[in-house]
Order: C-alpha cells, then sequence, then structure tokens
C-alpha cells in the first residue's frame, strides 16, 4: 500500500510490517489526513502481532498529522494485544520533542530515536 502527494509519501511494508513515511506532510485536516488514517487503522482491524511506524525520514508533520498518529497510537493502546514501535530521527528537531508524546499516550509503545 502507498500514498503519495507531492511533497511526501506513506508506504506500508508487509514483510516488516513497517509503515514509511517521507518527506513533508502539511496536509489540512483530518479531511487530507483520512487516506493516511484508513491505512492506519486497517492494520489495527488486521490484529497483527506489532506494527512499525518509520518517521526517520518524515522532515515535518504539522499538527493535525501529530493529532493523527495521537488518535492511532490510542486505537493500537485499546486493543492490548499489538505491540507498537515508533522509530525517529536525531537529526530531525521535531521528532524528539513530539514522538515522546505518543509514549504518554500509549505507555508500551517503543520509541527507537536514532
Amino acid at each position: 500500500m502507498k500514498i503519495e502527494g507531492k511533497n511526501y509519501s506513506v508506504r506500508y511494508d508487509e514483510s516488516t510490517a513497517t509503515v514509511l513515511f517521507q518527506g513533508s506532510l502539511r496536509l489540512s485536516g483530518t479531511e487530507e489526513y483520512a487516506p493516511i488514517e484508513q491505512l492506519l487503522n486497517h492494520l489495527i482491524e488486521r490484529e497483527l502481532p506489532s506494527i512499525a511506524l518509520d518517521l526517520r525520514k518524515l522532515e515535518f508533520l504539522n499538527s493535525s498529522g501529530i493529532s493523527m498518529l495521537s488518535k492511532f497510537a490510542i486505537n493500537v493502546r485499546k486493543k492490548k494485544n499489538i505491540q507498537m514501535r515508533v522509530i525517529g530521527s536525531q537529526e530531525i528537531p521535531w521528532q524528539s520533542k513530539s514522538l515522546k508524546n505518543l509514549q504518554r499516550l500509549m505507555p508500551s509503545l517503543k520509541l527507537d530515536i536514532v
């Protein structure tokens, strides 16, 4: 599964159960984030044992995008049987600050800032 826009791509790698985010996500509101949200929710519905979000190549994510990821973390937490891992980059300043908030929403989340 792949979703592409002018400055971004979101791709699901089934072999590793990883969603790879690249570029700059500056979409306007929940309507524009809906295709990405649907992809993420589809993974929850499949009840995979683990899901990883690789954000190392995501240079920018606006507040609507952070809200989308927060809702996703809450929905995964509700399932209780899905392990979630988020991989971020030390090179991208917003990630070390903002991604820690996902752990507050889902304490079992494994956060790797590399």
